[in-house]
């Protein structure tokens, strides 16, 4: 990492270390004393600060209320048994943000804004980082236009913010989803495979009438025949088939996860085979049937690795082996965790200590 930016620090009067419950962390709820922010102006970025954890003024009519110039990442850090913190593979987060800011006209971030930001925010609220298994301080990079002023243009200004807060388990249950067959996430030439704001505000209303018939997310479909499975709610989603680790191709209307990659790579050093293709609802529901589909899960930053108990499709309800008698995905999902939390050797070089 390049140690190049002067940030100017603010810390808090009172922190709410003390008053915080770590044994009740629900998801994106509570938040750590401070926050590292920067103003992009005049082509450049710049202002960096890290400021206790609270309101940021701004006017009514900035561009990203209006225009949706508005993305982010999720990233965690793990509480190593040294008692230091790390970041897992903070570089694809990196990575991936400067595509999503390419795609939407704003501006990319430099290497060292990014990296040290997120290590300067860390360092002075390490005492939020969990120690517990499963729990980690999550990370929330989000970069926002600002220009005041309404006209359907790309802005001039942004303003770039990490937040970050200790959570435990996204999920603590098998899901009941549901193939969506009307409804879309992405289309081809759109903006699916960025993490932008307007990706998740589109999957709001079908999420909640997918809840009103009881089931606990969604498995989308593409936009032109729903044939095809993409991912599951805010996650790539994966299967096993045939004894094989199955899972769509990423493309433009699929998010190239980070949690994705790391599984097939650790997969396929396992020794499992794994296909990225097409995957037809047809197959998954006759895998469900027949019985060679033997697991099924999302995957992501917060929901690691859940497993899918039963999939719905078409008024009818695909239940899957129980959970208890899965090896495959458990044993993708340890190996992943232990190096993550330090408990094996990082061959892969994917934990940055800070």
């Amino acid at each position: 990492m390049i140690d190049t930016l002067q940030i100017k620090t603010t810390q808090t009067s009172h922190s709410r270390l003390g008053e915080t419950d770590f044994n009740v962390l629900p998801f994106g709820k509570v938040f750590t004393d401070h926050m590292f922010v920067a103003d992009f102006e005049d082509g450049e970025w710049k202002n960096f600060e890290i400021l206790p954890y609270g309101p940021i003024a701004m006017s009514p009519a900035i561009s990203a209320l209006h225009y949706g110039q508005a993305i982010f990442e999720g990233m965690k850090a793990y509480r190593l048994p040294n008692g230091e913190v790390s970041v897992f593979r903070a570089d694809k987060n990196f990575e991936r943000f400067n595509i999503s800011a390419a795609r939407m006209a704003m501006p990319t971030i430099p290497e060292e804004v990014f990296m040290q930001g997120i290590a300067s925010l860390i360092n002075i609220d390490k005492a939020w980082v969990p120690s517990e298994e499963n729990y980690s301080l999550y990370l929330r990079p989000v970069m926002f236009a600002t220009d005041a002023e309404l006209g359907v243009r790309a802005s001039a200004t942004y303003k770039f913010v990490v937040l970050a807060n200790p959570s435990g388990p996204y999920y603590n249950k098998a899901l009941k989803v549901k193939i969506e067959t009307h409804y879309t996430r992405a289309n081809e030439g759109g903006v699916g495979y960025a993490k932008t704001a307007g990706n998740y505000a589109r999957s709001l209303h079908p999420f909640a009438e997918a809840q009103k018939e009881g089931f606990d997310q969604l498995i989308w479909t593409d936009s032109a025949t729903h044939q095809y499975v993409e991912e599951s709610g805010a996650a790539n989603v994966m299967f096993i088939l045939n004894n094989k680790l199955v899972t769509p191709a990423v493309g433009e209307t699929i998010l190239n996860g980070v949690t994705r990659d790391t599984i097939i790579v650790l997969a396929k050093e396992m020794g499992i085979e794994v296909e990225q293709r097409k995957v037809s609802i047809a197959e998954i529901l006759e895998g469900a049937k027949n019985g060679s589909l033997t697991e099924a899960f999302a995957v992501g930053t917060a929901a690691t690795v859940t497993q899918i108990g039963s999939i719905g499709y078409d008024g009818e309800l695909y239940t899957l082996a129980d959970v208890s008698t899965r090896t495959i995905s458990p044993a993708i999902a340890k190996k992943l965790n232990d190096i993550r939390y330090g408990l094996a050797p990082d061959q892969f070089g994917w934990n940055w200590v800070v």
